[in-house]
């Protein structure tokens, strides 16, 4: 990503998964091209992006700084783009690499909770309901 506008990741801060992951996402961003918020904090909207509550429960989202919404891997290699490491991320999108990263993002993404939970590192408060 070449402009100084910051992308806008969507992520669950209930999920250790995805905490893990966007506090080291934040420690790359040396330049600031990278803002996080928390889907499940008090009073997040998603209708103000056009998305729905099941929409960004159900897997991670970016918003570009045109507004373009990005979700799952494609919002994976945004952000990792914002940060400077899209190098890191760019054989997922080859071809056959990209349907096999795909599907195994939407894999996690349906799991991530109990995952979460078998590895002893469940959501900060119950949310077992939240997900499908």
């Amino acid at each position: 990503m070449t402009t100084s506008v910051p992308l806008r990741l969507l992520y669950d801060g209930d999920c250790p998964f995805c905490r893990r992951e966007v506090h080291w996402l934040q420690k790359q961003d040396r330049r600031g091209h990278l803002v996080v918020e928390d889907i499940a904090a008090i009073g997040f909207d998603p209708a103000k992006y056009g998305l729905s509550i099941e929409q960004v429960q159900g897997s991670l989202h970016a918003i570009r700084p045109d507004g373009t919404v990005v979700s799952a891997m494609d919002a994976i290699r945004a952000a990792y783009e914002a940060v400077g490491l899209g190098w890191l991320v760019a054989p997922t999108r080859l071809p056959g690499a990209r349907r096999v990263c795909d599907a195994a993002y939407r894999l996690f993404a349906r799991n991530r909770v109990r995952w979460g939970n078998l590895l002893g590192r469940g959501c900060k408060r119950d949310c077992s309901t939240r997900f499908h």
